[in-house]
């Protein structure tokens, strides 16, 4: 593709409620969503890019890291944080695509774009990437494993973050970091695990970045493993489209809700909320880095 602004995907709507929920009350402190995937149009019309930003900055979310699980959507994160001062990019080959890049023999080519996006300025993360046990059977984990590996040291050689996608691969995912060695800022992106996962991932110096499946009601590991988390390793995210927070599960997620998950987040550590967001953005930038570069 030529032109990566043009690239777009679309999510399936199925049977599901298609209207995106009403905004909630704006922050007083304002927040980052730490992992979305606004090239995805959702929703019964979609969202430009400019919308979703908009909506959010209306509401107190004054900046997104939009990531790639793809050639084409990497480039598409790239082409976002380049063009707007709101958006940071993460770029990386997705676990469950890496064996499909793989049997066309393609793995390398697509890491090597993936390392040459990740020069850029304004792209601040390798991800997501990480392994996957629900979505690929056993002869896709070769594939896995190396683009992983390759991820991790794209991340450390270029000085960036890393995003962690983990799915039913717990064990494997932090031997793996502990093997080959983690970046110095490691993001379990849509943490999934529990508390004693949550310690561990703590101990070693990771962040945890929790999205609206924190809400549901048969989320308790989740609520588990943030009562442990020191609050300066806390992020959050919306994984928009998807995961879009309670009472509204299933609908169309946006940046724009982010102020509901950082409530409930507050809620439940019993947090001052505007002193929460406060440390929510400041781990944002710590991993991240500025979104507005300074004249």
């Amino acid at each position: 593709m030529t032109d990566p602004s043009q690239y777009v995907r679309q999510r399936e709507k199925g049977a599901r409620d298609v209207s995106y929920p009403p905004a909630p009350e704006p922050l007083t402190v304002p927040v980052y969503d730490n992992h979305a995937h606004l090239e995805i149009e959702d929703g019964e019309v979609g969202l430009s890019l400019t919308e979703q930003l908009e909506r959010a900055t209306a509401v107190g979310v004054v900046g997104v890291v939009q990531a790639g699980g793809d050639i084409d959507s990497s480039r598409w994160s790239a082409w976002a944080a380049a063009s707007h001062p709101q958006v940071l990019a993460a770029v990386a080959i997705h676990p469950n695509e890496a064996p499909a890049y793989a049997d066309r023999g393609m793995l390398a080519e697509a890491i090597a774009v993936i390392d040459e996006l990740a020069a850029q300025p304004r792209v601040r993360a390798i991800g997501e990437t990480g392994l996957d046990f629900f979505r690929t059977g056993p002869e896709g984990l070769p594939a896995q494993y190396e683009s992983f590996e390759a991820h991790i040291d794209l991340a450390k050689r270029h000085g960036i973050a890393m995003q962690i996608h983990d799915r039913e691969a717990h064990d494997e995912v932090l031997a793996t970091l502990t093997r080959v060695g983690a970046p110095e800022r490691t993001v379990f992106h849509c943490f999934s695990g529990d508390a004693q996962m949550a310690r561990i991932a703590a101990d070693a110096g990771y962040y945890l970045s929790f999205a609206g499946n924190v809400t549901f009601k048969n989320a308790q590991n989740l609520r588990d493993a943030l009562a442990v988390m020191p609050r300066e390793r806390i992020l959050v995210e919306t994984d928009a489209p998807f995961l879009t927070p309670a009472p509204y599960r299933g609908r169309p997620n946006a940046p724009y809700l982010i102020p509901a998950t950082v409530r409930f987040l507050a809620a439940e550590l019993d947090a001052d909320l505007d002193e929460f967001c406060a440390q929510l953005a400041a781990n944002t930038l710590a991993v991240y880095g500025a979104f507005e570069e300074t004249p």
